[in-house]
């Protein structure tokens, strides 16, 4: 990543999904002491990991609190040009390792996941209050569910005699709707249901679709962006973006000359996404589903 990113001290530097900052030390060590660093995160979270980050980083470091596609955007509507942009999709370890914040389905906890609790939506009010052909939908567009439809009957049933408070509770559902059969052998039965309420609950691939054309804005011609995606809704999103701005001519291939005198936004860096090593997967089990892209500004 640090390699594709190639960023020099002095520069710009933007890391788009800072968490608890993990990247943001290795980018800023690139910066050599000198340059900008803003840190975007809408977990407030963030700000004590930052606190931390800040006297390490001897670069000029900001934080900036929101959705990235809203704060991105605002940047460059302020006319900010930037150097390099990293993104690093998903939930965040500083959220999974606290149970109470209710995303993961292995520990009991409240049903929330929301990345930002000042949100008016959690997962339980989707839960016991979305009708049975949303939650389906829900399940089976972010989560890829096969077992959508029962699992959404299931919950319907379930909340007719109480609503949903905990995950527990809805990790059990879940597992009793799916065939006996299909319960084993492709990880836990609820993750799929949960990876989804979680995506709609804060608006995962929305705000991604809105980000990458302000990333792109923000960057000056030579910057370069990297994605880091971990399933493969957001990697398709983020695959078909770069492939459209890379793309030059799009006039019908019947036309014997160029009429719309189209040229690319970016040059890719990575024909293909780039995945981690056995060595990194070994020392992150957590990045073995990882992919990363990215690509450099032509114009």
């Amino acid at each position: 990543m640090r390699e594709l990113l190639a960023i020099e001290p002095g520069q710009t530097v933007v890391d788009a999904t800072f968490g608890s900052g993990g990247h943001a030390r290795l980018l800023c060590a690139d910066l050599g002491g000198s340059g900008r660093f803003i840190a975007v995160d809408r977990d407030p979270d963030a700000r004590a990991h930052f606190a931390g980050f800040s006297r390490e980083c001897r670069a000029g470091a900001r934080l900036l609190r929101g959705d990235f596609a809203v704060v991105l955007g605002q940047l460059a509507q302020n006319g900010l040009e930037v150097d390099a942009i990293l993104f690093d999709l998903g939930v965040s370890s500083m959220q999974i390792d606290r149970p109470e914040r209710g995303f993961s389905y292995a520990v009991d906890a409240p049903l929330d996941m929301r990345m930002d609790p000042s949100e008016p939506t959690a997962a339980r009010d989707l839960v016991n209050e979305a009708e049975e052909r949303e939650l389906s939908d829900i399940f089976r567009r972010f989560g890829e569910e096969r077992f959508a439809r029962q699992i959404a009957r299931a919950i319907v049933r379930r909340r007719k005699e109480s609503p949903f408070e905990r995950t527990a509770e809805l990790a059990d559902t879940i597992r009793g709707a799916i065939p006996a059969p299909r319960r084993f052998g492709d990880g836990h039965p609820a993750r799929r249901v949960f990876q989804a309420l979680r995506i709609a609950v804060n608006h995962e691939l929305e705000s991604l679709e809105r980000a990458l054309p302000e990333a792109l804005s923000l960057l000056r011609p030579g910057g370069r962006m990297a994605v880091i995606s971990f399933h493969s809704l957001e990697d398709r999103i983020v695959k078909r973006y770069l492939a459209a701005e890379a793309k030059g001519c799009i006039c019908p291939p019947d036309l014997p000359i160029c009429a719309c005198g189209r040229e690319p936004g970016l040059r890719l860096l990575t024909r293909k996404a780039v995945r981690p090593s056995p060595a990194e997967v070994a020392t992150n089990v957590r990045s073995a589903s990882a992919r990363l892209r990215a690509a450099v500004k032509t114009t």
